[in-house]
């Protein structure tokens, strides 16, 4: 066979080019996209100046240990009617509840929460939750004792 020619159906150089560029274009497509949804479901940062917050990590872990001090005992639940229930022990009358929620991942939702007391230690939001995931920051305040507490709800 001279080098001029060719059979019919031989695989060649420009045919694994293509192949290369093609398998490529598939990967950096497919990168681009789950880059684009992870972006788009990330939201924000969690402290905006990190050397800032080191300078603060201290007092935090003082204040947590203050708040477990307290021995108050909190379990976070959700009502089958979407109202968020909080069962408290050791928790003094008359300490006020509230909470802020917001979604962990997807669309960017926050909410506010205030209680109300109910029988028995247990606390019932004044108003319902959407379903779905939510991460719950919980404050109680009774004087000038603080508990704070994050959880998932």
């Amino acid at each position: 066979m001279s080098s001029g020619t060719r059979r019919k159906g031989e695989f060649t150089g420009r045919h694994m080019a293509l192949v290369l560029v093609g398998g490529f274009a598939i990967v950096a497509a497919v990168n681009f996209y789950m880059a684009s949804r992870a972006v788009g479901g990330f939201h924000g940062v969690v402290v905006e100046n990190s050397y800032v917050a080191s300078q603060k990590f201290n007092t935090w872990l003082a204040e947590a240990e203050k708040a477990r001090a307290l021995g108050w005992e909190v379990r976070p639940g959700r009502g089958e009617d979407g109202h968020v229930l909080v069962e408290t022990a050791n928790v003094p009358a008359g300490a006020r509840l509230e909470a802020e929620l917001r979604r962990p991942i997807g669309t960017k939702q926050f909410e506010t929460l205030v209680f109300n007391p109910l029988p028995d230690g247990l606390h019932r939001s004044t108003a319902p939750v959407d379903a779905g995931r939510w991460t719950m920051r919980l404050t109680i305040t009774a004087g000038d004792d603080v508990w704070v507490g994050e959880s998932e709800l």
